[in-house]
Protein backbone atom coordinates (compact mmCIF):
# COMPACT_ATOMS: atom_id res chain seq x y z
CA UNK A 1 0.00 0.00 0.00
CA UNK A 2 1.14 3.55 -0.87
CA UNK A 3 0.43 6.18 2.42
CA UNK A 4 -0.49 9.39 1.10
CA UNK A 5 1.31 11.05 4.16
CA UNK A 6 4.33 9.64 2.67
CA UNK A 7 2.60 10.68 -1.03
CA UNK A 8 6.22 11.36 -2.89
CA UNK A 9 7.48 8.20 -2.64
CA UNK A 10 4.11 6.93 -3.52
CA UNK A 11 3.67 9.29 -7.11
CA UNK A 12 7.86 8.39 -7.74
CA UNK A 13 6.43 4.52 -7.31
CA UNK A 14 3.35 5.62 -9.79
CA UNK A 15 5.82 7.04 -12.30
CA UNK A 16 8.02 3.82 -12.49
CA UNK A 17 4.27 1.58 -12.89
CA UNK A 18 3.49 3.98 -15.95
CA UNK A 19 6.92 3.39 -17.73
CA UNK A 20 5.97 -0.27 -18.15
CA UNK A 21 2.73 0.99 -19.76
CA UNK A 22 2.98 4.01 -21.48
CA UNK A 23 1.19 2.97 -24.14
CA UNK A 24 -1.91 2.82 -21.63
CA UNK A 25 -0.95 6.16 -20.69
CA UNK A 26 -0.44 8.10 -23.95
CA UNK A 27 -4.18 6.58 -25.12
CA UNK A 28 -6.22 7.10 -21.69
CA UNK A 29 -8.92 7.09 -21.68
CA UNK A 30 -10.57 5.17 -24.27
CA UNK A 31 -13.75 4.45 -22.41
CA UNK A 32 -16.02 6.23 -19.71
CA UNK A 33 -14.48 7.38 -16.20
CA UNK A 34 -16.32 6.28 -13.30
CA UNK A 35 -16.12 9.05 -10.00
CA UNK A 36 -17.27 8.21 -7.18
CA UNK A 37 -18.66 10.32 -4.31
CA UNK A 38 -19.03 8.32 -0.91
CA UNK A 39 -21.42 10.64 0.05
CA UNK A 40 -25.33 11.02 -0.55
CA UNK A 41 -26.26 13.19 -2.94
CA UNK A 42 -26.79 16.98 -2.76
CA UNK A 43 -23.95 17.79 -0.07
CA UNK A 44 -21.23 19.97 -1.67
CA UNK A 45 -19.10 17.19 -2.13
CA UNK A 46 -21.57 15.70 -4.85
CA UNK A 47 -22.02 18.96 -6.03
CA UNK A 48 -18.45 19.29 -6.97
CA UNK A 49 -17.99 15.89 -8.37
CA UNK A 50 -20.98 16.63 -10.49
CA UNK A 51 -19.63 20.12 -12.02
CA UNK A 52 -15.95 18.79 -12.69
CA UNK A 53 -17.42 15.57 -14.21
CA UNK A 54 -19.37 17.71 -16.33
CA UNK A 55 -16.26 19.05 -17.67
CA UNK A 56 -13.77 16.91 -17.57
CA UNK A 57 -15.63 14.45 -19.77
CA UNK A 58 -15.61 17.07 -22.20
CA UNK A 59 -11.52 17.74 -21.24
CA UNK A 60 -10.86 14.17 -22.08
CA UNK A 61 -13.42 12.82 -24.67
CA UNK A 62 -14.96 10.62 -22.42
CA UNK A 63 -18.31 10.37 -20.30
CA UNK A 64 -18.02 10.75 -16.76
CA UNK A 65 -20.12 8.74 -14.76
CA UNK A 66 -20.50 10.12 -11.37
CA UNK A 67 -21.75 7.42 -8.91
CA UNK A 68 -23.36 7.79 -5.02
CA UNK A 69 -21.68 5.33 -2.38
CA UNK A 70 -22.56 6.64 0.56
CA UNK A 71 -21.93 4.34 3.72
CA UNK A 72 -20.19 4.35 7.42
CA UNK A 73 -18.58 7.96 7.17
CA UNK A 74 -17.44 7.74 3.25
CA UNK A 75 -16.05 4.47 3.82
CA UNK A 76 -18.23 2.41 1.51
CA UNK A 77 -17.45 4.61 -1.44
CA UNK A 78 -13.97 4.85 -0.68
CA UNK A 79 -13.25 1.18 -0.08
CA UNK A 80 -14.86 0.39 -3.73
CA UNK A 81 -12.24 3.21 -5.61
CA UNK A 82 -9.08 1.92 -3.32
CA UNK A 83 -9.76 -2.00 -4.26
CA UNK A 84 -10.30 -0.95 -8.32
CA UNK A 85 -7.85 -1.69 -10.71
CA UNK A 86 -5.34 1.32 -10.87
CA UNK A 87 -5.87 2.18 -14.52
CA UNK A 88 -7.60 6.03 -13.81
CA UNK A 89 -10.82 4.76 -14.85
CA UNK A 90 -12.10 4.62 -11.25
CA UNK A 91 -11.73 7.83 -9.40
CA UNK A 92 -13.02 9.22 -5.93
CA UNK A 93 -13.93 12.72 -5.13
CA UNK A 94 -14.15 12.65 -1.51
CA UNK A 95 -13.96 15.24 1.76
CA UNK A 96 -11.36 16.09 4.16
CA UNK A 97 -13.34 13.58 6.21
CA UNK A 98 -12.08 10.60 4.26
CA UNK A 99 -8.20 11.10 4.15
CA UNK A 100 -7.61 12.94 7.37
CA UNK A 101 -10.17 11.93 9.82
CA UNK A 102 -11.43 8.14 9.17
CA UNK A 103 -7.67 6.58 9.62
CA UNK A 104 -7.39 7.62 13.13
CA UNK A 105 -11.34 6.77 13.61
CA UNK A 106 -11.22 3.32 12.06
CA UNK A 107 -7.06 2.45 12.52
CA UNK A 108 -6.80 -1.30 10.67
CA UNK A 109 -10.48 -2.07 11.59
CA UNK A 110 -11.35 -0.44 7.96
CA UNK A 111 -10.52 1.30 4.30
CA UNK A 112 -7.47 3.57 5.09
CA UNK A 113 -7.57 5.87 2.54
CA UNK A 114 -4.36 7.62 3.40
CA UNK A 115 -2.79 4.07 2.62
CA UNK A 116 -5.05 3.12 -0.35
CA UNK A 117 -5.09 6.13 -2.73
CA UNK A 118 -3.06 8.81 -4.52
CA UNK A 119 -3.69 12.20 -4.93
CA UNK A 120 -4.51 13.78 -7.96
CA UNK A 121 -5.67 17.44 -6.86
CA UNK A 122 -7.61 19.66 -4.33
CA UNK A 123 -10.51 21.07 -5.23
CA UNK A 124 -12.17 23.32 -3.20
CA UNK A 125 -12.63 24.76 0.13
CA UNK A 126 -15.80 25.92 1.78
CA UNK A 127 -15.96 27.84 4.81
CA UNK A 128 -18.89 26.39 6.98
CA UNK A 129 -21.85 28.15 8.91
CA UNK A 130 -22.97 27.44 12.42
CA UNK A 131 -26.54 27.19 11.99
CA UNK A 132 -29.76 26.78 14.19
CA UNK A 133 -33.72 26.30 13.66
CA UNK A 134 -35.36 29.64 14.23
CA UNK A 135 -37.36 27.74 17.40
CA UNK A 136 -33.84 27.96 19.28
CA UNK A 137 -33.63 31.36 21.52
CA UNK A 138 -29.86 32.14 20.64
CA UNK A 139 -28.78 34.73 17.56
CA UNK A 140 -25.38 34.91 18.36
CA UNK A 141 -22.45 32.02 18.89
CA UNK A 142 -22.06 33.26 22.97
CA UNK A 143 -26.38 33.13 23.33
CA UNK A 144 -25.93 29.37 22.26
CA UNK A 145 -22.77 29.07 24.27
CA UNK A 146 -24.98 30.20 27.09
CA UNK A 147 -27.81 28.16 26.20
CA UNK A 148 -25.93 24.67 25.84
CA UNK A 149 -24.01 25.70 29.33
CA UNK A 150 -27.22 26.29 31.03
CA UNK A 151 -28.55 23.17 29.39
CA UNK A 152 -26.35 20.53 29.15
CA UNK A 153 -27.12 18.00 26.26
CA UNK A 154 -30.61 19.43 25.37
CA UNK A 155 -29.46 20.58 22.14
CA UNK A 156 -28.79 18.41 19.04
CA UNK A 157 -27.06 18.88 16.33
CA UNK A 158 -26.42 17.03 13.07
CA UNK A 159 -23.30 16.01 12.03
CA UNK A 160 -22.71 14.13 8.14
CA UNK A 161 -21.15 10.82 10.30
CA UNK A 162 -18.94 10.42 12.98
CA UNK A 163 -15.91 12.09 12.80
CA UNK A 164 -16.77 14.16 9.52
CA UNK A 165 -15.71 18.14 10.03
CA UNK A 166 -19.33 19.02 11.34
CA UNK A 167 -19.07 16.48 14.15
CA UNK A 168 -15.23 17.37 14.89
CA UNK A 169 -15.74 20.92 14.74
CA UNK A 170 -18.64 20.94 17.29
CA UNK A 171 -16.21 18.38 19.15
CA UNK A 172 -13.93 21.47 18.99
CA UNK A 173 -16.24 23.97 20.34
CA UNK A 174 -16.94 21.90 23.40
CA UNK A 175 -13.49 21.50 24.30
CA UNK A 176 -12.88 25.74 24.26
CA UNK A 177 -16.21 26.58 25.56
CA UNK A 178 -17.27 24.10 27.96
CA UNK A 179 -20.77 23.57 26.68
CA UNK A 180 -22.16 20.20 25.88
CA UNK A 181 -24.21 19.37 22.75
CA UNK A 182 -25.65 15.92 21.50
CA UNK A 183 -24.50 14.52 18.43
CA UNK A 184 -27.26 13.03 15.64
CA UNK A 185 -25.30 11.44 12.95
CA UNK A 186 -26.36 11.29 9.42
CA UNK A 187 -25.31 9.41 5.85
CA UNK A 188 -24.43 13.01 4.48
CA UNK A 189 -24.87 17.00 4.85
CA UNK A 190 -27.86 17.08 2.90
CA UNK A 191 -30.32 14.56 5.19
CA UNK A 192 -28.94 16.28 8.23
CA UNK A 193 -29.60 20.10 6.42
CA UNK A 194 -33.46 18.07 5.48
CA UNK A 195 -33.96 17.43 9.51
CA UNK A 196 -33.02 20.64 10.64
CA UNK A 197 -34.90 22.92 8.51
CA UNK A 198 -37.42 20.60 9.67
CA UNK A 199 -37.34 21.34 13.49
CA UNK A 200 -35.71 17.81 14.29
CA UNK A 201 -32.36 19.03 15.48
CA UNK A 202 -31.61 22.33 16.69
CA UNK A 203 -28.23 23.21 15.25
CA UNK A 204 -25.49 22.06 12.64
CA UNK A 205 -21.82 23.21 11.19
CA UNK A 206 -22.00 23.16 7.86
CA UNK A 207 -21.13 24.32 4.62
CA UNK A 208 -21.81 27.77 3.86
CA UNK A 209 -23.15 26.98 0.51
CA UNK A 210 -25.49 24.65 1.22
CA UNK A 211 -27.60 26.30 3.75
CA UNK A 212 -27.97 30.27 2.22
CA UNK A 213 -31.11 29.18 0.45
CA UNK A 214 -32.86 27.97 3.85
CA UNK A 215 -31.58 31.22 5.37
CA UNK A 216 -32.53 33.96 3.22
CA UNK A 217 -36.18 32.27 3.01
CA UNK A 218 -35.90 32.34 7.17
CA UNK A 219 -35.81 28.38 7.31
CA UNK A 220 -32.25 28.34 9.13
CA UNK A 221 -30.69 31.51 11.40
CA UNK A 222 -27.00 31.50 10.71
CA UNK A 223 -24.86 32.70 14.11
CA UNK A 224 -21.86 32.92 12.56
CA UNK A 225 -19.06 32.07 9.75
CA UNK A 226 -16.24 29.63 10.72
CA UNK A 227 -13.73 31.98 8.44
CA UNK A 228 -11.12 33.04 9.41
CA UNK A 229 -12.41 36.77 8.36
CA UNK A 230 -15.80 38.44 7.21
CA UNK A 231 -16.47 36.86 3.55
CA UNK A 232 -17.52 40.04 1.57
CA UNK A 233 -21.06 38.76 0.42
CA UNK A 234 -21.97 38.59 3.65
CA UNK A 235 -20.05 40.67 5.69
CA UNK A 236 -22.57 41.39 8.50
CA UNK A 237 -21.97 38.00 9.31
CA UNK A 238 -19.70 37.82 12.34
CA UNK A 239 -16.79 34.83 12.47
CA UNK A 240 -16.82 32.33 14.79
CA UNK A 241 -13.62 33.78 15.79
CA UNK A 242 -14.75 36.60 16.87
CA UNK A 243 -16.37 34.67 20.02
CA UNK A 244 -13.99 32.17 20.13
CA UNK A 245 -10.82 33.52 19.20
CA UNK A 246 -8.82 30.89 16.76
CA UNK A 247 -11.30 29.00 16.16
CA UNK A 248 -12.19 28.08 12.01
CA UNK A 249 -14.33 25.59 10.77
CA UNK A 250 -14.06 24.34 6.79
CA UNK A 251 -14.16 21.49 4.98
CA UNK A 252 -11.88 20.85 1.97
CA UNK A 253 -12.71 17.97 -1.37
CA UNK A 254 -10.27 16.44 -3.51
CA UNK A 255 -10.00 13.48 -6.28
CA UNK A 256 -7.74 11.20 -5.46
CA UNK A 257 -7.12 7.68 -7.68
CA UNK A 258 -5.90 3.94 -6.65
CA UNK A 259 -2.82 3.81 -5.39
CA UNK A 260 -0.34 2.56 -8.11
CA UNK A 261 -1.96 4.29 -10.93
CA UNK A 262 0.38 5.56 -13.35
CA UNK A 263 1.82 9.25 -13.14
CA UNK A 264 0.91 10.34 -16.69
CA UNK A 265 -2.62 9.97 -15.77
CA UNK A 266 -2.43 11.51 -12.65
CA UNK A 267 -0.72 14.35 -13.82
CA UNK A 268 -3.30 14.68 -17.12
CA UNK A 269 -6.42 14.64 -14.63
CA UNK A 270 -4.63 16.91 -12.02
CA UNK A 271 -3.78 19.58 -14.82
CA UNK A 272 -7.18 19.01 -16.28
CA UNK A 273 -8.81 19.80 -12.45
CA UNK A 274 -6.46 22.63 -12.49
CA UNK A 275 -7.71 24.31 -15.55
CA UNK A 276 -11.17 23.33 -14.82
CA UNK A 277 -11.29 24.97 -11.29
CA UNK A 278 -9.46 28.15 -12.57
CA UNK A 279 -11.77 28.82 -15.56
CA UNK A 280 -13.62 31.97 -14.71
CA UNK A 281 -17.21 30.84 -15.81
CA UNK A 282 -16.94 27.17 -13.89
CA UNK A 283 -15.83 29.65 -10.60
CA UNK A 284 -18.51 32.36 -11.33
CA UNK A 285 -21.35 29.07 -11.55
CA UNK A 286 -20.27 26.79 -9.26
CA UNK A 287 -17.96 27.83 -6.88
CA UNK A 288 -18.91 31.60 -5.71
CA UNK A 289 -22.93 30.65 -5.36
CA UNK A 290 -21.77 27.92 -3.12
CA UNK A 291 -18.95 29.57 -1.11
CA UNK A 292 -16.23 27.52 -2.08
CA UNK A 293 -12.83 28.84 -2.90
CA UNK A 294 -10.38 26.46 -5.36
CA UNK A 295 -7.79 24.71 -3.56
CA UNK A 296 -6.67 22.84 -7.27
CA UNK A 297 -2.88 22.12 -8.06
CA UNK A 298 -0.58 19.38 -8.25
CA UNK A 299 -0.90 15.81 -6.64
CA UNK A 300 1.98 17.06 -4.47
CA UNK A 301 0.23 20.16 -2.95
CA UNK A 302 -2.80 18.14 -2.31
CA UNK A 303 -0.40 15.74 -0.13
CA UNK A 304 0.69 17.93 1.80
CA UNK A 305 -2.23 19.89 3.02
CA UNK A 306 -3.56 15.83 4.00
CA UNK A 307 -0.23 15.69 6.24
CA UNK A 308 -0.79 18.35 7.91
CA UNK A 309 -4.05 18.12 8.85
CA UNK A 310 -4.17 14.79 8.89
CA UNK A 311 -2.01 15.54 12.42
CA UNK A 312 -4.51 18.35 13.72
CA UNK A 313 -7.46 16.03 13.69
CA UNK A 314 -5.59 12.98 14.79
CA UNK A 315 -4.77 15.41 17.72
CA UNK A 316 -8.45 16.43 18.08
CA UNK A 317 -10.19 13.50 17.85
CA UNK A 318 -7.34 11.73 20.62
CA UNK A 319 -8.49 14.77 23.00
CA UNK A 320 -12.40 14.06 22.27
CA UNK A 321 -11.88 10.54 22.73
CA UNK A 322 -13.39 10.06 19.66
CA UNK A 323 -14.67 6.38 18.79
CA UNK A 324 -17.08 4.93 16.12
CA UNK A 325 -19.31 2.58 17.93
Amino acid sequence: MIPIRNATAGLALAAILALASPAAAQTYPTRPVRVVVPFAPGGITDILARALGHRLGEALGQQIVVENRAGANSQVGTELVARAAPDGYTLLVSADTTFVMNPHLYGKAAQDAVADLVPVSGLGISPQALVVHPSVPARSVADLVALARAKPGELNYGTFGVGSSGHLNIELMQAITGARFTAVHYKGAAPALTDLIGGHIQMMIVSIGLVTQAWQAGQLAVLGFGSATRIAPFADVPTIAETLPGFEAASWYGLAAPAGTPRPIVDRLSGETQRIFAGPAFREKFLAPNVIFSIAGPPEQFADRIRVDYAKWGKVIRDANVKVE
